[in-house]
C-alpha cells in the first residue's frame, strides 16, 4: 500500500524532538501547517502507529488531528481504512485491539468529513468496537455510535452505475455482475433498491425493512429482473477465496466477501414481494447452491450464511408458494449435511406447515408436482412428425422414447427431430432429468413414511399416493394395510384399481375394496407375523414383482437380550473396522450428520445423529421425537496429505427423545434425553440399526475381496476372516431365504446346496463355499480363500432377482454360483491359477 511521508522533513524533526523530551514540540509543528499539511502528517502519523514506532508521540497528536477538519478525500478514508483491515493491512489484527482507539478515531473522521469511504471495511470496524466495549464503555460506544451513522448514511455512486459498497469488486461476483448486467443495473431506482438490500446483515428481515424493500422495489425500473439476474448470479457462482477485510475470517472459499452476501440476503427477502413463477425454484436454488459443500458434498457449505437465509425465506412462503416451497425444502436435507442448514430446514417446514394448518408432511404430499404427466403417468412432446414420450412406471423407472407416424417405438431420437428439432429435443430431456430427480425423491420420502408408520384417511391415500401421475409409479409398487373405520385389524395387499376406485389385492388373489372411511398404512415386515412376511416374499417373488426399495424383503431389527442387559446402548453393531469415505457418504445418504474424522483437533472421534421420521399424521410441534447417536473413532494408520482418516472403527448406538407440546403460545420444544432401548418404539429402534448394518454391510473392510492382497500392509486380518466368514447378519438371512426359493429354478440347481452360512456350488474340479454375508469364496477341502470378482453383467440364467438385482451382493453370490458351476470352462488364468494350485 503506497504511504504518504508526510510534509517534507519537518514532521520527522518535530517527532525526534518530542521523542527527545519536547513535548509541546510536535503540536507546535501541526499548528504552523496549513489544512493540506496537517492532512499529510495525519496520514504520517497514522502510518508510524500502524507500524508501532514513535508511538508514544504520534498516538496524542494523531487524536487531536481526529477532532480537526482536515478536508479529507474519500480516497484519503479509504486508504486509512485498508491500512487497518484487508490483505494489504499495516497492522496485525492483534495490534488493531491494541491501538484501537488511536487508528480507527481519524478514519471515522476521514470518512465522516469525505462524504463516504470503504464500508465494508467500516462495518468490520464497527463490530470490532462492539465486541471491544466490555474493556473501555464509554469511549468504544461513542466511536460505534458514530460508525452508524456513518453505514446508515447514503452512499456515494460510483460513476455513472452502482454506489461503491455494492457489487464491490471484493469477490468474483459483484464484478461479474456488473459486467454482465451493466445496462440493467443503471435503470432508475435500482441503486436505491440494492442499497437497502446491502443493509441486511442477518438471516430475518423485520417487517420495517421489508415494507420499505417492498416500495423500493416497486419505484425501481425493472426491479424484479434485477433481483432475478442477481439471485441467479450467485446460484451459478463457483466458491473462490475471496478478499474479505474481516481479520477473524478463516480464509475458505465462499461465494461473496461479506458486503456482497448481505446484498444477497437482501434480494432473497425482496424476491417474496415479486409475483412471480420463478421466484420459488430460484431462492431453492440459491438454497441448494450456497448449502451443498465445496465440491457439491460434505458438511461445509460454500455458504452458510446464504444457505440459512434462503431456507428462511422459503419458510416464509405461503398459499401455492408454500406447498412449492415445502417441495425445495424436502429436497435440501437429501443434499445438505451442514447441521445448521438443516435445522433451519426443519423450523422452515413446520412454520409453512402451520400457516397451512396441515403437518409438514401432509404439506410436502400435497406439492408433488406432476411435470405435465397425465393419468397414465405419460406427458407427450411433439417433435415435427414424431412424438417424444416421457413416462413413469412402476416400481419408478423413468423412460424416454420416441413414436413414429406409423406408430412404431423408438428408443433414440430419430435423425429428422435431432436435425429440425434440436432446441425442443433439448428440452424434451431436461424434463426427463427433472422427472428422474422428482421420482428418486419421491421413493425417499415415501420410505421415509415406512419408517414412521403413518396412516392416511383413504381419500387423502387414493389422491395424493396411487392416483397420483408420479408418487403412484412408487405407491402402486408397494404392499398397503387398510383398517375400517375405528377398527384395529389391519389387512395387507398390493394396490388394484377396481371399477369404483381402489382395493387392496392379498397374495391368495383376493381383494378388498378400500373404502371411504378407511385408514392405510404401508406395511412393514415388523409388524407383520413370520408366517405373513414368508407369504409376501414367496408371492412378490413368484409374481416376479419389484419394489421401489426394500419393503417386503426388509430387515428388521427387534430388541436383543444382550441389549436389554446393556439397558442404555447397542454394541450390536460395534467393532467393525470401516472404509471411512465410503461409510461417510452412506451415512451423509441416509441423513446422517456429525463431524469427519481426520489428524486434526477433534477428529479422532465423532457421533453421527439422525433424527428418526416421524408419522405424517403427527401435528407439527406435539408429540415425541426421537433420535439415534451413532459413535465411530478414527483408526490410525499414519496421517495422510489431506488429513482425512481413510479407516473408522464402530462403537455404540444410543437413543434419546424429546418432547413437543403445543399451546397457546405456539410450539414449545424440550431437550433430548437419554432413552433406554426398551423405551424406544420397536420402528424406531429397527430402522436405525438397519442403517446402522447398511453402513457395516458395504463399507466394512471384511467386504473388500482384495483387502489381504494389498502387498505388505495386511492389518486386521483377524477382522477380515471373522467378518467374511462368520455369523449371517439379518440382510444375509433373507439373501439365504431367497435363495432357497430361487436355486430351484436355475440351471445349477443340481449343482448347489445351502448350509447355514454358505452357498455350497459342486463345480468339475472342486467344491466351493459362497458366504451369503461377504460373497467371499472358500475352496474345499482345503478351506483355501478364492478371489474372484465375478462379471456382475453376467448371464444370471435369467432369474428374476426381487431385490439386490443391479449388481448387488445376491446378484454377485449367484454370478459366482454359475461361474464356478462350470469351472472347467474357465478361463481367466488368475482364477484358473489359485483352483489348480496344490
Amino acid at each position: 500500500m503506497v504511504g504518504i511521508t508526510g510534509p517534507g522533513s519537518g514532521l520527522d524533526e518535530a517527532v525526534a524532538c518530542a521523542r527527545a523530551g519536547n513535548a509541546g514540540a510536535l503540536g507546535e509543528f501541526l499548528d504552523s501547517l496549513d489544512v493540506a499539511g496537517r492532512r499529510k502528517a495525519a496520514l504520517a502519523l497514522h502510518r508510524r502507529v500502524c507500524e508501532r514506532s514513535d508511538e508514544e508521540v504520534a498516538k496524542p497528536a494523531l487524536a487531536a488531528l481526529a477532532g480537526k477538519e482536515l478536508v479529507w478525500s474519500v480516497a484519503e478514508a479509504d486508504l486509512l481504512l485498508a491500512r487497518l483491515l484487508g490483505k494489504d493491512a499495516a497492522v496485525a489484527p492483534h495490534e488493531l485491539r491494541q491501538s484501537f482507539l488511536a487508528l480507527v478515531p481519524i478514519a471515522v473522521a476521514a470518512a465522516d468529513e469525505a462524504g463516504d469511504c470503504d464500508r465494508p471495511r467500516l462495518r468490520v470496524l464497527r463490530d470490532m468496537a462492539e465486541s471491544l466495549r466490555v474493556y473501555r464503555q464509554d469511549e468504544f460506544s461513542l466511536l460505534r455510535d458514530r460508525m452508524d451513522v456513518l453505514l446508515r448514511r447514503e452512499a456515494l455512486a460510483d460513476g455513472d452505475l452502482l454506489r461503491r459498497h455494492i457489487l464491490d469488486g471484493n469477490d468474483d461476483y459483484g464484478p461479474a455482475m456488473r459486467t454482465a448486467h451493466r445496462d440493467l443495473l443503471s435503470g432508475t431506482g435500482v441503486t436505491e433498491l440494492l442499497a437497502h438490500c446491502a443493509l441486511m446483515d442477518r438471516p430475518r428481515a423485520s417487517k420495517t425493512w421489508r415494507k420499505e424493500s417492498a416500495s423500493r422495489l416497486a419505484r425501481a425500473e425493472a426491479g424484479a429482473e434485477v433481483v432475478r439476474r442477481l439471485l441467479e448470479g450467485i446460484a451459478a457462482q463457483p466458491a473462490h477465496r475471496v478478499d474479505d477485510p474481516d481479520p477473524h475470517g478463516m480464509g475458505a472459499p465462499t461465494l461473496a466477501d461479506a458486503a456482497n452476501t448481505s446484498l444477497v440476503r437482501g434480494l432473497l427477502w425482496a424476491a417474496l414481494d415479486v409475483d412471480a413463477d420463478w421466484v420459488v425454484p430460484l431462492v431453492g436454488a440459491v438454497a441448494l447452491h450456497a448449502g451443498t459443500g465445496l465440491g457439491g458434498s460434505g458438511g461445509f457449505c460454500r455458504s452458510q450464511t446464504l444457505a440459512t437465509t434462503a431456507v428462511a425465506v422459503l419458510g416464509e412462503c405461503g398459499g401455492a408458494r408454500g406447498s412449492e416451497a415445502v417441495q425445495w425444502l424436502g429436497r435440501l436435507p437429501k443434499k445438505v449435511r451442514n447441521r445448521t442448514v438443516n435445522k433451519g430446514v426443519a423450523k422452515a417446514l413446520e412454520a409453512v406447515a402451520a400457516r397451512a394448518g396441515l403437518t409438514p408432511s401432509m404439506l410436502r404430499e400435497r406439492g408433488v408436482a406432476t411435470l405435465g404427466l397425465d393419468g397414465r403417468g405419460i406427458r407427450e412432446v411433439p417433435l415435427g412428425a414424431y412424438t417424444a414420450e416421457l413416462a413413469v412406471r412402476e416400481p419408478g423407472t423413468v423412460a424416454l422414447s420416441f413414436r413414429s407416424p406409423e406408430g412404431r417405438i423408438l428408443k433414440t431420437a430419430p435423425k429428422e427431430a435431432r436435425e429440425t428439432r434440436a432446441e425442443e429435443l433439448k428440452g424434451v430431456r431436461a424434463g426427463l432429468r427433472e422427472l428422474k430427480a422428482l421420482v428418486a425423491a419421491e421413493r425417499s420420502r415415501v420410505e421415509e413414511h415406512l419408517a414412521a408408520g403413518t396412516v392416511w384417511p383413504a381419500e387423502d391415500w387414493q389422491r395424493y399416493y396411487v392416483d397420483h401421475p408420479v408418487t403412484g409409479a412408487v405407491a402402486r409398487a408397494l404392499l398397503w394395510e387398510v383398517a375400517e373405520d375405528d377398527g384395529e385389524r389391519w389387512t395387507a395387499g398390493l394396490p388394484e384399481r377396481t371399477g369404483g376406485g381402489w382395493a387392496l389385492a392379498g397374495e391368495d388373489g383376493t381383494a378388498r375394496p378400500v373404502g371411504p372411511g378407511a385408514r392405510l398404512r404401508l406395511w412393514h415386515p415388523l409388524r407383520a407375523g413370520g408366517e405373513e412376511v414368508g407369504e409376501w416374499r414367496a408371492a412378490m417373488a413368484e409374481r416376479e414383482e419389484r419394489q421401489p426399495f426394500k419393503q417386503v424383503f426388509r430387515e428388521v431389527y427387534p430388541l436383543t437380550p444382550a441389549e436389554l442387559t446393556t439397558g442404555a446402548y447397542s454394541n450390536r453393531f460395534a467393532g467393525h473396522v470401516l472404509r471411512y469415505g465410503q461409510a461417510r457418504a452412506l451415512m451423509g445418504e441416509r441423513g446422517w450428520t456429525g463431524n469427519h474424522l481426520g489428524y486434526f483437533s477433534d477428529g479422532w472421534s465423532s457421533e453421527l445423529v439422525k433424527e428418526l421420521p416421524v408419522p405424517g399424521e403427527l401435528p407439527a410441534g406435539e408429540g415425541t421425537r426421537w433420535r439415534a447417536r451413532f459413535f465411530v473413532e478414527l483408526v490410525d494408520e499414519g496421517a495422510y496429505a489431506d488429513g482425512v482418516a481413510r479407516l473408522c472403527s464402530t462403537d455404540q448406538v444410543r437413543f434419546e427423545r424429546r418432547a413437543n407440546t403445543a399451546g397457546a403460545r405456539g410450539a414449545s420444544t424440550g431437550a433430548w434425553e437419554a432413552a433406554a432401548l426398551a423405551d424406544v418404539p420397536a420402528l424406531v429402534l429397527s430402522e436405525a440399526l438397519r442403517d446402522v448394518d447398511l453402513f457395516v454391510g458395504v463399507a466394512s473392510i471384511g467386504a473388500d475381496p482384495h483387502w489381504r492382497d494389498r502387498g505388505e500392509d495386511r492389518a486386521y486380518d483377524g477382522y477380515w476372516e471373522s467378518w467374511s466368514f462368520g455369523e449371517l447378519t439379518e440382510p444375509a438371512l433373507i439373501r439365504r431365504e431367497t435363495l432357497a426359493r430361487l436355486l430351484p429354478r436355475t440351471r445349477i440347481a443340481d449343482r448347489v446346496e445351502l448350509t447355514e452360512r454358505f452357498l455350497r456350488v459342486r463345480g468339475e474340479l472342486r467344491a466351493y463355499r459362497i458366504h451369503l454375508g461377504s460373497g467371499n469364496v472358500l475352496m474345499e477341502p482345503d478351506d483355501a480363500y478364492l478371489c474372484v470378482v465375478a462379471d456382475r453383467t453376467r448371464d444370471r440364467g435369467k432369474v428374476f432377482l426381487p431385490f439386490e438385482e443391479d449388481g448387488g451382493l445376491l446378484s454377485v453370490i449367484l454370478s459366482k454360483a454359475l461361474l464356478l458351476a462350470a469351472d472347467d470352462r474357465i478361463t481367466d488364468p488368475t482364477i484358473t491359477a489359485q483352483i489348480r494350485r496344490g
